[in-house]
């Protein structure tokens, strides 16, 4: 249940790459997440940031329909809701990690 929110966070930026045509980052966003069966500190680290890097992605994504809805005068208010939400809940996908993180430390 703990990587539940990084597979769907993985998925969805995964679909997103998939989208404009960026097989090599769909493949790399799809592979990362496995990093964390070697279950070292390096891999969650690794994946945090994976996630963080993703999350700028999606704020990147918002900016730069934003700037093509203006151009055509046309309202961004929602998909700035919407983009926004899933950069928040990527973002907050590598949190559970922590636990597993400070868990193998106390093992």
């Amino acid at each position: 249940m703990r990587y539940l929110p990084l597979a769907l966070s993985s998925l969805v930026l995964a679909a997103h790459f998939f989208r404009s045509g960026n097989f090599g980052f769909v493949a790399f966003v799809l592979l990362a997440p496995f990093l964390l069966l070697t279950r070292t500190r390096w891999s969650v680290v690794a994946v945090q940031a994976m996630l963080a890097l993703a999350a700028a992605e999606w704020v990147r994504t918002a900016m730069t329909i934003a700037r093509e809805r203006a151009a055509l005068g046309a309202p961004s208010t929602r998909m700035f809701v919407i983009l926004g939400s899933v950069a928040l809940f990527t973002l907050l996908s590598a949190i559970p990690l922590r636990r597993t993180v400070s868990t193998r430390a106390h093992l």
